[in-house]
């Protein structure tokens, strides 16, 4: 056991834990709240939120580079991605009652499930393992890069194969809506010259 698990237990908690768990019921609640409103515009405002938490998360576990990338990337660049989206969609800025999808218990299982085996694979995986605040940085971008070229090389290329399927996806939808208005338009204008024929 190390100095800093024998400093400190759960019964004496310091001020890093406690501002940890506050953090995480904050995040815990924006996420919650992003996923029941029936508003849009403010899921991804709480959003917004709940990925600016986690970011503050990854600052208290000393992993700074982890929350820069966090911040840049989620909350300055998939957020700002659905705000434009929402916008140039035209999606309604009140409450929208065709926003559930009617498969909410089927959802709530899934979420708890997927939550339970979270949080077990991660106590088993760290039950033993304690943080040196006054240590060596564990967050640095020397250690991430190595860990993350290192051994999940595999499932980094999985995951950006797979946001490539999705932004094809987006544009192969995208297209199917844009061309649908222009054939639907053409047979409507034999019928506006009609009456002009008859006239003459």
């Amino acid at each position: 056991m190390t100095l800093a698990a024998a400093s400190h237990g759960f019964l004496t908690p310091s001020g890093v834990e406690i501002a940890f768990v506050l953090v995480g019921l904050v995040t815990f609640g924006a996420a919650l709240i992003t996923v029941t409103t029936r508003q849009l515009v403010h899921a991804a405002l709480w959003l917004v939120v709940a990925l600016g938490g986690i970011a503050v998360e990854y600052l208290l576990l000393t992993a700074e580079f982890i929350a820069w990338v966090q911040v840049l990337i989620y909350v300055g660049s998939v957020v700002v991605l659905l705000l434009f989206g929402l916008m140039l969609t035209k999606a309604p800025i009140g409450r929208s009652p065709d926003a559930d999808s009617g498969n909410r218990w089927a959802a709530l299982a899934v979420a708890f499930a997927s939550a339970a085996a979270l949080v077990w694979v991660v106590v088993d995986a760290f039950r033993a393992t304690w943080i040196n605040l006054g240590g060596a940085a564990q967050g640095s971008t020397e250690a991430s890069g190595r860990t993350l070229f290192q051994y999940w090389v595999l499932p980094f290329e999985a995951l950006s194969v797979l946001l490539l399927a999705a932004l094809v996806g987006a544009i192969v939808l995208s297209r199917r809506k844009t061309d649908a208005p222009s054939a639907a338009a053409a047979p409507a204008a034999p019928t506006a010259r009609a009456p002009r024929e008859e006239q003459r």
